[in-house]
C-alpha cells in the first residue's frame, strides 16, 4: 500500500487525519466501567468482590456489610482516582502539544497556526530547539551544506545527536523557492519502524524536470525529535497525527503488575483453593449433622418445608469465617508500603548524580520494589559501559604496524614519515578515512574547521586524517575538498552506498575532478571486507592486524577501494538507481546492486580505535554481582575485543572460560 502526499496542495490535504494527538486512556463516558474492569482483572478484588457480596445475604452474615463494603468501596475509589489523576495529566500534555503554535507556509506565506491544524502535505517551518510536530520530509534548512542535527531522546533514546539532510532534489532552493514547492512525494502508508523510510519525491517544474528522487529515514524529521544547531529548517508534513511513528509505536498504557503482585494473586488462589476445600467439608458435615441431629433439638428451629437454598447456608457461612485469611487491610498495606519504598528512593542522599545534580525520583510509585527483585541485567557496551568518546590508537598499512611502540600513531614518527614522503598507500589510506563516510565538516570564522558526524567512529577517522594532513575541508552537495600538503584536491561524490548491519560496511563512489578517474572506497568490519580482497592479495598480515587489536580491546576497521572503469559505473549506476526508488523491499535489492559493485578491493589496511570504559563501572559490576544479579553485556564487537572489554570491567575473571553464541539478525 502507498501514500500520495502532494506538496503545497490544499485540494488533497483532507484525504488524511489531522495532527491532533491523543495518547489518554479514558473519556468520560468510559472511564468508569473501563476502569473497574481492569481493576476487578486481578484475582484479589475479584475474591473481596464475592465476599462483600455474600454479607449482602442476611441469612448467611453475622455482621453489617458496610463493615466490608466501605473499605473495599474506599480501596477501589482512591486506585480509580491515581488512575484518573494520571489519564488527566496526560489530557493536559496532549493539550499542550495539540495547541502549541506552529509555522505553515499557505498561499506562499508562512502563518502561524495550531500544532493540531497541521494537514499532510503542509509545508512546516521550525527554528532552533523546537520540538518537531509531526513526521516530516526534510527540504531546506538554513545550512548551506543542506543538513541540520537533531535529537532523537525522545525516540531512541540516543542524547547523540543526529544529522539529517535534504533530498539531492532540493539543494540549492533557496527560501522563497521553498514557500512555493510543489511535488508528489510516494510513501508506504504509515508504520512504527523509526529506523526505516523508502520513498521517493517528484517535485514539479519549474523546480526540477520530474525527476525521481530517492528517500530514506536520513531525509526526514520525525515527530517529538528537537531541531539542534541549525537555525531554521522545513519539511513537507508525511504523517500527522496518531499515524506518526511515534504515534504508531506509543499504543495504550497498560496497567503495570509487579512481580510482587502477580505473586499475592497466586498465593490469594491457592489459599481460595484451600477455602474450597475446607468449606465442602465443613458444609457438607454442617448440612449432615443439620437433618441428622439439629431437627432433635428443641432449641434448633428449621421448618419441615425450607427452599432448595438451606443447602448453602452453612457451607457459605463457613467461607465467611474463613475470609479473615485474606484479609482486606493486604491491599490497603501493599499500596502504603509501595508508596513509602518510592519515598525511600527520593529521600536517598547517597542515589546523587553530582555531575548533572540530579537526584533519585521514583516517577511511579507501583513498581518500586521490583528493584529489589532484578534477577539479570543486559547492556549495550558503546556508550553504556565506554564513554563512546573514539580515539583514533593504531593502524596497519600495506603490512606496516604503526602506533604500537607508543600507543597513539598520530605520534609514531615512522607514519608521519610516510605521510611526508607521500607514500601511495598511506595517502590512500588516509584518502578513504576522510572520504568513506557522511561527515559534514563546518568551518567557523576564525577559518577551524570541526566536524558533524552521526558515528563516533567516523568522526575519529576523519580527525586522524586531518592530523595526518589529510584534511576534509568541505561538502557542498555531492562536491568534496581535501587539502594535502598545500595540494587542493576536488571529488565529485557519485553515490553513497550506506552502511547496514547485514552488509557490515559502507562504500562510497567518488570522482577525481582532476583526472576524471573513479574510485569506490570501502570500510567496515574484517568479516565483510576482506573476504572481497582481489586475488593474490595477502591479507594474513591483516588477519593477524585485527586479531592484535581485538585483544587490546580496541575497535577495528577495515579499509580497501579499487578503480571503476566508466562503463561499468554507468551500468551499475542505473540499476543502484532502480533499487534505490523502489518502495518494497528496497533494503534488500539494493544490498544486491551493491554487491555487484563492491569486489575485487585492494585491502588498505586496519584502523583500531579506543572507547574507554567509564568512570566506575568495573566497581559497580562488581557491586552488583555480589549482590546475586546476572550481568550480561550485549555487543556486535568481535569475539577477542568482546572479552577484553569484559575483562576491563570486570565482567569476567582472567582464567575463565568463555562459552560465545552467536545470535541472527
Amino acid at each position: 500500500m502507498k501514500r500520495f502526499v502532494y506538496i503545497n496542495d490544499e485540494s488533497y490535504q483532507n484525504d488524511y487525519c489531522d495532527n491532533q494527538i491523543s495518547n489518554t486512556k479514558y473519556t468520560l463516558w468510559n472511564f468508569l466501567p473501563k476502569n473497574l474492569w481492569e481493576q476487578f482483572r486481578r484475582f484479589m478484588n475479584q475474591y473481596f468482590l464475592l465476599i462483600a457480596c455474600l454479607q449482602l445475604w442476611s441469612l448467611i452474615t453475622p455482621v453489617n456489610p458496610a463493615s466490608t463494603w466501605g473499605p473495599l468501596i474506599v480501596i477501589f475509589a482512591v486506585s480509580a482516582t491515581k488512575e484518573a489523576w494520571d489519564d488527566y495529566n496526560r489530557y493536559i500534555s496532549d493539550k499542550q502539544a495539540n495547541e502549541k503554535k506552529v509555522w505553515i507556509v499557505k498561499n506562499g506565506a508562512r502563518k502561524h497556526i495550531q500544532a493540531q491544524d497541521i494537514r499532510v502535505g503542509n509545508i512546516v517551518w521550525i527554528r532552533e530547539n523546537e520540538e518537531v510536530p509531526c513526521d516530516l520530509v526534510l527540504t531546506g534548512t538554513s545550512e548551506p551544506q543542506g543538513i541540520c542535527h537533531v535529537e532523537t531522546a525522545a525516540l531512541d533514546g540516543e542524547i547523540d545527536l543526529k544529522t539529517r539532510v535534504i533530498p539531492t532534489t532540493c539543494v540549492g532552493l533557496d527560501s522563497e523557492q521553498l514557500h512555493k514547492i510543489k511535488g508528489v512525494i510516494e510513501c508506504p502508508i504509515p508504520d512504527k519502524d523509526i529506523r526505516r523510510f523508502d520513498a521517493n519525491i517528484r517535485l514539479f517544474p519549474p523546480f526540477i524536470d520530474n525527476d525521481i528522487c530517492p528517500l530514506t529515514i536520513n531525509n526526514t524529521l520525525l515527530q517529538s525529535c528537537y531541531l539542534r544547531n541549525t537555525e531554521w529548517a522545513c519539511g513537507v508534513a508525511v504523517y500527522t497525527g496518531n499515524e506518526t511513528k511515534l504515534g504508531m509505536s506509543r499504543g495504550v498504557p497498560e496497567p503495570k503488575l509487579t512481580a510482587m503482585d502477580a505473586m499475592i494473586d497466586k498465593l490469594t488462589g491457592a489459599i481460595f483453593l484451600f477455602q474450597l476445600a475446607v468449606v465442602v467439608v465443613l458444609g457438607s458435615a454442617g448440612n449432615v449433622w443439620k437433618d441428622t441431629e439439629a431437627r432433635k433439638q428443641w432449641y434448633v428451629k428449621y421448618d419441615d418445608d425450607e427452599p432448595w437454598y438451606q443447602i448453602l447456608v452453612i457451607p457459605l457461612r463457613f467461607e465467611l469465617l474463613c475470609s479473615i485469611m485474606i484479609p482486606i487491610s493486604i491491599k490497603v498495606s501493599l499500596d502504603f508500603v509501595k508508596s513509602m519504598y518510592a519515598k525511600f528512593i527520593d529521600w536517598d542522599e547517597e542515589m546523587y548524580d553530582q555531575e548533572t545534580d540530579t537526584p533519585a525520583h521514583a516517577a511511579n510509585t507501583a513498581i518500586s520494589e521490583d528493584l529489589g527483585q532484578v534477577e539479570y541485567i543486559l547492556t549495550d557496551k558503546t556508550g553504556t559501559l565506554t564513554e563512546n568518546k573514539m580515539i583514533f590508537r593504531r593502524c596497519c598499512i600495506a603490512g606496516t604496524l604503526y602506533g604500537n611502540e607508543s600507543g597513539d600513531a598520530l605520534k609514531d614518527v615512522e607514519l608521519l614519515n610516510a605521510v611526508a614522503d607521500n607514500s601511495p598507500h598511506v595517502i590512500k589510506f588516509l584518502t578513504v578515512m576522510a572520504l568513506c563516510n557522511t561527515v559534514i565538516p563546518i568551518k567557523s570564522p576564525s577559518g577551524t574547521i570541526s566536524y558533524k558526524a552521526q558515528s563516533q567512529d567516523e568522526d575519529a577517522l576523519v580527525n586522524a586524517a586531518s592530523n595526518l594532513h589529510v584534511v576534509l575541508v568541505s561538502k557542498n552537495g555531492n562536491n568534496a575538498e581535501i587539502h594535502f600538503n598545500r595540494r587542493v584536491i576536488q571529488y565529485e561524490i557519485l553515490d553513497i552506498l550506506e552502511f547496514t548491519s547485514d552488509r557490515k560496511r559502507m562504500s562510497v563512489v567518488i570522482s577525481d575532478s582532476q583526472s576524471g578517474k573513479i574510485f569506490l572506497l570501502s570500510k567496515g568490519a574484517d568479516e565483510a571486507i576482506l573476504p572481497l580482497a582481489y586475488s593474490g592479495q595477502q591479507i594474513k598480515t591483516f588477519v593477524d592486524a585485527v586479531d592484535k587489536y581485538a585483544q587490546l580491546g580496541l575497535r577495528t576497521l577495515c579499509l580497501g577501494w579499487r578503480e571503476l572503469s566508466l562503463e561499468e559505473y554507468l551500468e551499475w549506476s542505473r540499476l543502484f538507481k532502480e533499487a534505490n526508488s523502489a518502495l518494497v523491499d528496497r533494503e534488500w535489492k539494493v544490498a544486491e546492486v551493491c554487491q555487484k559493485l563492491e569486489h575485487t578491493l585492494d585491502i588498505l589496511g586496519i584502523s583500531a580505535i579506543e572507547d574507554r570504559l567509564q568512570d566506575g563501572v568495573p566497581e559497580t559490576i562488581e557491586i552488583l554481582r555480589q549482590s546475586g544479579i546476572n550481568f550480561w553485556m550485549l555487543t556486535g564487537d568481535k569475539q577477542s575485543t568482546a572479552i577484553q572489554i569484559a575483562l576491563l570491567c570486570n565482567l569476567i575473571s582472567s582464567g575463565v572460560s568463555v562459552c560465545c553464541g552467536w545470535m541472527g539478525s
